[in-house]
């Protein structure tokens, strides 16, 4: 695979600024998320509760309101969702989900225990928008909360301990990313060889574990003091392990700090991740992706049921845009173009056209205008595109006929993109990987920038879906699709 490489300058700086900035920690984000996040779910179960009871002229509404509210904040409280560690960090909605239904099963208990007499469906309806408005809330904050780390804000400053190389790796990966709460205030790299990442070296250990184990623990605290540390993270390494790691940890819990180790797995989803126990070992098990079941029998009705009643529901719009094409520009109002589908197995895929007719002839003089540094060709002010086909690429509207690719079952409705056979031809055994899946007119590709993202940023995040997909996450990504089709961002 092609990695994307962060020079030392990059990382330095990327170090240096947020170190210069005022950074506020992981415990200091905005104080209006608790409370927020409290009145939301007060009044989300509260209020509906009470109005529907009110109306099904239920004797003690008010009561049943305020039992409902509670059970639903207790819930939350019970499963730690108002703890500063947690709030803002998620905006899924498969673990709100799995708190409502413990709120089902509680109520459920408290309505045979009071003899409560409401219609059970209207009851179940009076608690669906507690759901939703706990989801809109979460959404909220996780927005606001990314958009604070990047400004160095709520953050938690973290110390590497590692051999050169591994901590150098880890840093780079971590200054080139926002979407979590590590600043990396210093490195302890074990052994001698040199730091290519330009962050503050604050202490050194011995490549071979001292006879006297303190020297190692003496040397992490104090590191960690002068640079006020929050976490210390031990990157892999032979040099860093067993007993010796072992120590630092009791060293760093006497003295009431965090310990983590990065286990080496990049770009894998937590969801796949368990923690055993094997003859004292702590052994983390990762999961194979999902190939089959449930979740890949829900995926497959979705793309069929979504298809044809996309179809139908947007036959006008078809008709629409056809005979704008039509008028815009001589030819046919659809454009195929033969793409690899998966497991390389090649299909024809349509979409309207946008470009005049000859525009695959007059592709071989504008190479020298290629934007996108990978196998992908992209030119911002493409000259071949017609004024009718600006507007649907801006709009993501010439995607639509892939309905009928979804329909046929040679695309899906989330999935990678689909590459040209000459971008295939030169893929390595790694992004041939993307190809064990079928392609879809939507993905993550789509929905993080389209085609602002370098190849390496297109490459990793095709992986990460393969690797990482679930039939919630394929949901969620259709929900954010509508928002970057509004925004437009890269589509050209």
């Amino acid at each position: 695979m092609r990695h994307v490489h962060f020079p030392a300058q990059r990382v330095a700086g990327a170090a240096a600024e947020l170190l210069a900035a005022p950074v506020r920690r992981i415990g200091d984000k905005a104080r209006w998320y608790l409370p927020a996040a409290l009145t939301a779910d007060f009044l989300g179960a509260a209020v509906p509760v009470g109005l529907v009871f009110e109306a099904a002229q239920q004797v003690r509404p008010v009561y049943c309101a305020l039992g409902a509210a509670l059970a639903w904040t207790g819930v939350q409280a019970v499963r730690r969702r108002y703890a500063a560690r947690a709030l803002g960090e998620s905006r899924g909605v498969l673990p709100v989900v799995h708190d409502w239904l413990i709120l089902i099963g509680v109520l459920a208990v408290a309505r045979v225990v009071t003899g409560e007499s409401t219609p059970r469906l209207a009851a179940l309806g009076a608690l669906l928008p507690a759901l939703l408005i706990t989801v809109a809330c979460h959404k909220l904050t996780y927005r606001h909360l990314s958009a604070a780390r990047r400004e160095a804000q709520a953050v938690s400053r973290v110390l590497v301990i590692g051999e050169p190389a591994a901590a150098d790796s880890l840093t780079a990966h971590l200054a080139a990313r926002t979407d979590h709460p590590y600043v990396v205030v210093g490195v302890v790299p074990v052994g001698t060889g040199p730091l290519e990442g330009g962050v503050p070296v604050a202490a050194r250990l011995d490549a071979l574990a001292p006879d006297a184990p303190t020297a190692d623990s003496a040397a992490v605290l104090g590191a960690v003091r002068s640079h006020h540390a929050d976490l210390v993270l031990v990157a892999p390494g032979a040099r860093i392990a067993g007993e010796r790691l072992r120590r630092i940890a009791w060293a760093l819990h006497d003295a009431g700090l965090e310990l983590a180790v990065f286990p080496g797995l990049v770009e894998v989803s937590v969801k796949r991740l368990e923690t055993l126990s094997a003859g004292g070992l702590a052994v983390l098990r990762v999961a194979p992706p999902v190939s089959s079941g449930l979740q890949t029998a829900l995926k497959a009705a979705l793309d069929r049921i979504g298809a044809g009643a996309g179809l139908v529901l947007l036959s006008p719009l078809f008709l629409a845009i056809v005979l704008a094409i039509r008028l815009g520009s001589r030819g046919p109002a659809f454009y195929r173009q033969q793409r690899i589908g998966r497991d390389g197995v090649p299909f024809t895929m349509w979409k309207f056209r946008t470009m005049v007719v000859d525009a695959d002839r007059l592709k071989g003089g504008l190479a020298g205008a290629n934007e996108n540094d990978g196998l992908m060709f992209k030119i911002r002010r493409d000259p071949r595109v017609t004024r009718v086909g600006r507007l649907l690429r801006r709009t993501s509207l010439d995607e639509l006929p892939q309905l009928l690719n979804v329909l046929a079952g040679h695309m899906s409705l989330v999935g990678p993109r689909p590459p040209l056979p000459e971008e295939v031809a030169r893929y390595d055994e790694v992004e041939l990987r993307r190809l064990t899946v079928r392609p879809g007119m939507t993905g993550l590709w789509q929905i993080s920038g389209r085609s602002d993202l370098s190849w390496d940023e297109t490459i990793q995040l095709d992986l990460s879906y393969v690797d990482n997909w679930s039939f919630t996450s394929d949901v969620d990504v259709m929900g954010r699709t509508l928002r970057a089709v509004v925004d437009g961002r890269g589509a050209y």
